[in-house]
């Protein structure tokens, strides 16, 4: 095996580098996770997660870990409404949600973490490990960490998300503004809440060039998403203060005064926190130089904004592939290996971004909602 007495280091634990982490030990590959997060029981943000036939499932297929998502997937996070602004519903997909659960079922990502978590040997997580810098070392590396610590790796794999620090010891190329800033907000204190908003349960609304949605999760908690067109540099320019959730919701009642007033309560709960994320993606052609001890998998490889549902699941077959490129007997060498990976990666990765540009491009259209209904209608015979 190609891998054999390497030390492997995998920068990120997120579903990638966690799904990669366990296919390599099945391997009985030597390899870490180093994470940034202070323990496993720090609360995992965002939006539940739909795992596709081909790639997430896949993953965890290969994982031996089926039996355990199917314990804890969610039928119902696959129901879904439609609206305008004004909270009027155009497409109630209950019927469609069945088909959904069955071929994408959704989980989310705080028990996918858990059980990918509870694969792992133990201590193979360090915990506390936030990535700052990597030197040259021997014929690996030497990574620093912000707790003062150090290690040594034969290889290395970013996995380390859209804000990746490790992916510029390969690549410089800048990633392309999508023209689309969106706002997550997330409510951990839904149940306190008795309205007419959280009774419909998911929801989707677009309009006036805008979209706003909303989910749900197992653990109580709602996240929402506000996206809306802007220029690359308006988060700088509107001086917004993101944990000042007075100014947020100034910001909102203004800018989307004819919406409907029962939109501000997710802006007005007590237990709202707000991250800005302008969205970016990478260009279809990007190229690197491959090396033989150092590669990156994800978001970090082809970061794209989240309008179809793709980025996990890339993610997630990313993972497989290049473990079934280091630990089978098809390449001569590592870095023939990661060059294969790489290249297939690169257009697999271009692939989901063409599909979430276009439907980023319907959803904010002056048509947005008109065009989902009709999208949803045809794709959904389909799965």
């Amino acid at each position: 095996m190609l891998i054999q007495n390497k030390k492997i280091a995998i920068v990120g634990g997120g579903p990638a580098g966690l799904t990669l982490a366990r296919l390599l030990q099945m391997q009985n590959a030597d390899v870490k996770v180093y994470e940034r997060d202070f323990n496993r029981n720090v609360r995992v943000q965002g939006s539940t997660l739909d795992l596709h036939e081909t790639t997430g499932l896949e993953a965890l297929k290969r994982a031996g870990l089926l039996d355990e998502f199917y314990k804890h997937h969610r039928p119902e996070a696959s129901k879904m409404v439609l609206v305008d602004k004004s909270l009027n519903i155009h497409f109630d997909d209950r019927n469609f949600a069945e088909i959904i659960s069955e071929t994408r079922p959704e989980i989310d990502r705080a028990p996918l973490r858990d059980i990918l978590l509870n694969s792992l040997q133990p201590d193979t997580v360090v915990w506390d490990s936030r990535f700052i810098s990597m030197e040259k070392q021997n014929d690996g590396w030497l990574l620093h960490f912000r707790n003062g610590t150090s290690a040594y790796a034969d290889l290395v794999i970013a996995a380390d998300g859209v804000n990746s620090k490790v992916r510029p010891y390969l690549s410089s190329l800048k990633p392309i503004f999508s023209g689309i800033t969106l706002i997550q907000g997330d409510i951990y204190e839904v149940e306190k809440n008795e309205s007419r908003l959280f009774s419909f349960g998911k929801i989707m609304a677009f309009d006036d060039e805008k979209m706003l949605g909303y989910g749900t999760k197992g653990d109580g908690s709602i996240m929402f998403i506000v996206a809306f067109k802007t220029s690359e540099n308006w988060l700088s320019e509107s001086k917004i203060d993101f944990s000042n959730k007075e100014q947020v919701t100034a910001w909102f009642k203004q800018e989307f005064s004819d919406w409907s007033e029962n939109w501000q309560e997710l802006f007005t709960n007590e237990s709202v926190h707000f991250t800005p994320r302008p969205q970016y993606y990478y260009p279809f052609d990007q190229t690197w130089e491959t090396q033989e001890n150092l590669t990156m998998i994800g978001d970090a490889a082809h970061r794209m904004p989240p309008f179809a549902g793709e980025g996990a699941n890339v993610a997630m077959q990313d993972a497989f592939e290049l473990a079934e490129c280091l630990t089978s007997n098809t390449f001569p060498d590592i870095k023939t290996a990661i060059a294969h990976f790489e290249k297939d990666m690169v257009e697999r990765g271009a692939a989901a971004t063409q599909d979430t540009l276009e439907n980023m491009e319907r959803m904010f259209s002056k048509s947005g909602l008109e065009q989902m209904i009709s999208f949803f209608n045809q794709v959904g015979p389909e799965i």
